[in-house]
């Protein structure tokens, strides 16, 4: 009987031990998928629609300023203030369009990455409950990865279509 229960004490934490673990590189699976590529065009794309705009806005400032110089020492006083805060008011909204469109940008990319994220922990997910893992973990964040560990990153790209 004692033996029994040496024998037992002796395997349970051997039991607890044998744990699946895996890991996977979810920058890896995310740049290898179609939409990936997509949000990086869309992006871009954006951006630079975002950049004409500013350069154009910044091109209307600079003729007006040029021409208020050329003029300044004809106008009279009320006239110049009125042009000095025309060209107040335009670059002011130079500014907050180019604040406005750096938000829209962010807003963008983090609702699309974020489309992508999900797509990304719903096939971990898939694959883990498929494979019996007891973990699986972001191969970015481990310090170690021993070769008891499994990588399932060609398994998570097979799963969301990545290349």
């Amino acid at each position: 009987m004692k033996k029994l229960i040496i024998a037992m004490l002796l395997v349970l934490p051997m039991a607890a031990f044998a744990q699946k673990i895996g890991h996977v590189n979810v920058d890896a699976v995310a740049q290898g998928m179609p939409e990936y590529a997509a949000l990086q065009t869309e992006i871009q794309n954006l951006q630079k629609q975002f950049q004409d705009e500013l350069q154009r806005k910044q091109s209307d400032i600079q003729a007006k300023s040029e021409a208020y110089e050329k003029e300044k020492a004809t106008l009279s006083e009320t006239l110049r203030s009125f042009r000095e805060q025309e060209l107040q008011k335009a670059y002011q909204e130079y500014q907050q369009f180019g604040e406005t469109s750096e938000q829209e940008l962010q807003k963008v990319y983090q609702t699309k990455m974020g489309e992508l994220q999900d797509k990304i922990m719903k096939a971990v997910q898939e694959i883990g409950a498929a494979g019996s893992f007891t973990y699986i973990l972001p191969a970015g964040a481990i310090a170690y990865i021993g070769t008891g560990a499994t990588d399932i990153t060609d398994q998570v790209k097979a799963k969301v279509g990545a290349k």
